[in-house]
């Protein structure tokens, strides 16, 4: 049995060591290294890479695309099935009617504007985003209309059932309902023209020293964490539906099947846009890259709580390699990505048009996100900031904020109401 913590441990240094002895000990017992394990995974790494850079090349990005009314009427193809599940990450095109995502965009400005958000704006709230003081990317709401009319839209309901279903669990019970999401409800992102910004790097949302020191997370990885890396499969829920993550300001309390955001307004694929490194598999990566000679006996590659989940050229070169943009999307397509996906923001030189989305994501009724929709009837009755995010609360008292009573049957259903 490996140690466990169930909270952030007081001595993160000594923690780590102790977790990685643990690791490297159970891998040897398998027959194999460390670095006999991790050479598997670097050589089906660099192949998937290869691959990638081809399509780049080829089609310029790598990201299965698909039209919204084909797999509302026959669900995914085998074919587009394989290709979802080995790329991790979709964009669905006409997910919402052109016209009607602008006029959300629209709506979402005059909500702004008409509850003075500029004027009481206070710097970001929390790191992840850079120091947006002056002028915000990141808006911190949650109640808008256009947010909750998308995220309790049949249409949404439709995509995040067909994203659910790409899951399975290996354990004997069924841990989640693939037909029943949860709403998390998340910021929007309003990207003014002329913008100059560096992006975000790429990095993972999965969570950090959780992944190696907390229970639930070990059996979710634990062909990874015991030599029979062969047998890891990135879309098995077991070990997923029932933990959490340490707390911090960087954590997620819901298992997503996928993340995600739909696009407000028409962006260009040189504009600044979404990447990732397409490769589901690469959390094994990530997570054996510590235990390496040579990273020190104290350090996870620089990955610590309350911090983000860097990729960096220092320890993930390889995967860097992989990175691949979304195309040009429309108002109304919306882009997906698999929860453990690396994945990033490009840069952008006085950005052409707006670059406007609103974060939806899939979050599947299960035990661990059955708890946090226990938390959201208070947020949405009060207009509190909900769960996960920082206690901001701009919206208290906003005008035409969405309300409890402006819920429909699948919008109560997903918040537990």
């Amino acid at each position: 049995m490996l140690p466990t913590w169930t909270a952030a441990p007081a001595d993160e240094g000594a923690a780590i060591a102790e977790i990685k002895e643990a690791i490297c000990a159970r891998i040897e017992r398998s027959g194999r290294t460390v670095a006999e394990v991790f050479a598997v995974v670097e050589a089906s790494i660099a192949e998937q890479v290869a691959e990638i850079r081809a399509a780049n090349d080829v089609d310029g990005t790598a990201w299965p695309q698909v039209q919204f009314e084909a797999i509302a009427s026959r669900g995914f193809t085998d074919d587009e099935r394989a290709l979802i599940r080995q790329r991790g990450c979709l964009i669905v095109r006409g997910h919402f009617d052109h016209d009607q995502a602008r006029a959300w965009d629209d709506a979402l400005a005059a909500y702004l504007q008409r509850n003075r958000f500029v004027e009481h704006y206070r710097g970001a709230g929390d790191e992840f985003f850079g120091d947006e003081k002056k002028a915000p990317q990141i808006f911190p709401i949650y109640w808008s209309r256009p947010q909750m009319e998308a995220r309790q839209s049949h249409r949404m309901v439709i995509v995040q059932r067909l994203l659910n279903s790409l899951w399975h669990d290996s354990s004997a019970a069924a841990s989640f309902d693939a037909t029943r999401s949860v709403i998390y409800p998340d910021r929007v992102r309003r990207r003014p023209a002329g913008t100059t910004s560096s992006g975000l790097a790429p990095h993972v949302d999965a969570g950090t020293l959780d992944l190696w020191m907390k229970a639930e997370y070990q059996q979710a990885f634990r062909h990874v964490f015991d030599g029979s890396i062969e047998s890891f499969d990135p879309w098995d829920a077991n070990g997923r539906t029932d933990g959490d993550q340490f707390d911090g300001s960087t954590m997620t309390s819901v298992f997503r099947t996928f993340q995600g955001w739909t696009a407000l307004s028409d962006m260009a694929a040189d504009q600044g846009v979404l990447e990732s490194i397409p490769i589901p598999g690469a959390i094994a990566y990530l997570l054996l890259r510590p235990l390496l000679d040579d990273v020190e006996s104290h350090d996870m590659c620089g990955v610590s709580i309350g911090r983000s989940f860097w990729v960096t050229d220092e320890y993930h070169g390889l995967l860097r390699e992989g990175l691949s943009r979304i195309p040009g999307v429309r108002a109304g397509d919306s882009a997906w990505w698999h929860g453990d996906l690396v994945h990033g923001v490009a840069p952008v030189t006085d950005q052409q048009g707006w670059g406007n989305v609103m974060y939806i994501p899939a979050a599947p009724w299960c035990a661990r996100n059955e708890r946090y929709a226990a938390r959201l009837g208070p947020a949405i009755r009060t207009g509190q900031s909900p769960g996960d995010f920082p206690d901001e609360n701009y919206e208290v008292g906003w005008i035409d904020r969405f309300t409890a009573d402006d819920l429909n049957d699948f919008g109560r259903q997903s918040m537990g109401l």
